[in-house]
């Protein structure tokens, strides 16, 4: 098992130097910059909003006028097939449909109302991203640091393996302490391994969002991560995402657009009205005819009462889910912000527990064990809870990241 444990190790370490030829470093400005202008899901969300201004371009067009000409096929008196001439018959006649009671303005609104909407759904994607991209570089940040401490270690247990199996092949120490530190080895390598998946899965989505094929390493600094500590209160964020998160502004859009729908129907029940003239040659009463005349639907059995019943309805509902967003905005944000409190109440006391004398006593710890001045139990203990406490910080900062990005993202605004 050491063996194969080994063997991994040194595969890790090959693929990181390979690796270190396609790194993109980056911070998190840089990450921002890179996103908005690779990704695509943004440029085709983008498309949308330009689909939807065309739609307002189109809802301000005239209806086109139609030409009809009536020609004569075939004169049976004189024998002759298109008797168009001086002698023959034709018609031509100019319409012209005039849409009355504002229909053209409602749909012109409605076309506006759309492309809002569309720019909405726009930033409520381009906000989801950023949640993801955020979270994940911190996340990935804090994961390549611990690998760096588990190979630090890994290398320092490697070198004390092979000392004591001399030792123990010797006789001059007994077996069990070897098994020991080859037990400390394995569950420490078991850890790297786990955190080593999580690091490219954490990579995998970086490169999805960032739409690159480098590895990401994240540059940061602790007070990049102590930004994220802001005491603002649960009213203020509840406020903040009243007027700010996209979704809730997406039905309130939403509900105007079912509004000027539901005028648009009342309006489609007042008639319009065609306009047309026309030129006959010889079947009017006249020679050389020319008419003029008006055409209107008889307001009798269609008012269009079903559609207005339907567009109140659709009114009606857009109510309600207005009301179930903001019932589950005001959750979803009370639930995070316990979380990021609870968070930074973890953060602000591990900062004071955790300092540079951790480090400085595993070194103690380490040269005394060499020296055989600590048992093997001792140091195996207080090795294992070192890692945990490394483990631990590294949790701590990546959940205070997450939880604060997560109210950026249920607010849709940069608070922390």
């Amino acid at each position: 098992m050491l063996k194969n444990a080994k063997f991994l190790f040194i595969l890790f370490l090959i693929s990181t130097q390979v690796r270190a030829q396609d790194t993109l470093k980056i911070n998190i400005r840089q990450a921002d910059s890179i996103f908005l202008k690779n990704s695509f899901y943004l440029l085709a969300s983008s498309m949308n909003i330009e689909a939807q201004k065309a739609q307002v371009i189109q809802a301000k067009l005239y209806p086109n006028p139609i030409f009809t000409a009536n020609v004569n096929a075939y004169d049976s008196e004189n024998n002759k097939f298109f008797h168009i001439g001086e002698t023959g018959q034709k018609v031509f006649q100019l319409e012209q449909l005039i849409l009355l009671g504002g229909k053209r303005k409602a749909e012109i609104e409605m076309a506006k109302t759309n492309t809002v909407i569309a720019e909405l759904e726009f930033q409520q994607l381009a906000k989801n991203l950023k949640f993801q991209l955020h979270s994940n570089l911190y996340s990935a940040g804090q994961q390549e640091f611990l690998l760096h401490k588990y190979n630090e270690q890994l290398t320092l247990l490697d070198s004390l393996l092979s000392t004591y199996q001399v030792q123990a092949d010797k006789g001059n120490i007994p077996l069990k302490e070897v098994v020991r530190l080859k037990g400390a080895y394995l569950k420490l390598n078991n850890g790297r391994a786990e955190l080593f998946r999580d690091y490219f899965a954490a990579q995998s989505i970086l490169r999805k969002i960032l739409q690159v094929s480098s590895i990401i390493q994240f540059e940061y600094s602790e007070e990049d991560i102590s930004r994220y500590v802001k005491l603002i209160s649960l009213a203020d964020i509840q406020s903040t995402a009243s007027t700010h998160r996209p979704d809730l502004l997406i039905m309130q859009q939403s509900n105007i657009l079912s509004k000027q729908y539901l005028q648009y129907q009342k309006k489609l029940a007042i008639p319009d009205i065609n306009l047309f003239t026309s030129y006959d040659q010889r079947s009017g009463a006249f020679q050389n005819q020319i008419d003029a005349g008006i055409s209107i639907p008889l307001h009798l059995w269609n008012r269009n009462q079903g559609n207005i019943k339907a567009a109140q309805f659709k009114l009606q509902e857009t109510d309600y889910q207005i009301q179930s967003v903001q019932n589950e905005i005001a959750s979803e944000i009370q639930n995070a912000y316990t979380v990021y409190m609870q968070t930074v109440s973890e953060y602000e006391k591990s900062n004071k527990l955790y300092n540079q004398d951790f480090e400085t006593t595993l070194k103690a710890m380490t040269d005394n064990f060499q020296k055989q001045n600590v048992s093997i139990i001792e140091f195996i203990d207080f090795f294992e809870a070192h890692n945990e406490v490394l483990t631990e910080l590294t949790r701590i900062k990546t959940q205070l990241v997450s939880s604060a990005e997560k109210l950026n993202f249920l607010t849709g605004a940069s608070i922390y």
